[in-house]
């Protein structure tokens, strides 16, 4: 019983661990890889860059996506979408049309 309580605060580390720095992590991660994959074409996102754009085409081929500016079209990979950028573009942009 002495050495399992020797061990327990070591234990306890590991666990808070887990649960508050791994665990969201991977959560984050797997929210960020479904935002990725649900893209389509014709919603406005946010690089993580700050440009603002919409989605022209989507190429499942190369996981790029050409997103049209005011300046042009411009290719970009899925990953470098910010998802809470994104969702805070969309979001107030919804809260703005309802008001109209």
């Amino acid at each position: 019983m002495g050495d399992f309580q020797q061990f327990l605060p070591i234990v306890l580390m590991f666990v808070v661990v887990y649960f508050f720095m791994i665990r969201p992590q991977m959560q984050r991660q797997k929210k960020e890889k479904q935002f990725a994959a649900d893209l389509k074409k014709g919603d406005r996102v946010i690089t993580k860059s700050g440009l603002h754009a919409r989605i022209f085409e989507i190429s499942d081929k190369t996981d790029a996506v050409v997103l049209e500016t005011t300046a042009g079209k411009l290719t970009f990979d899925r990953s470098s979408i910010s998802l809470e950028l994104s969702k805070k573009l969309n979001s107030s942009t919804d809260i703005a049309s309802k008001g109209k």
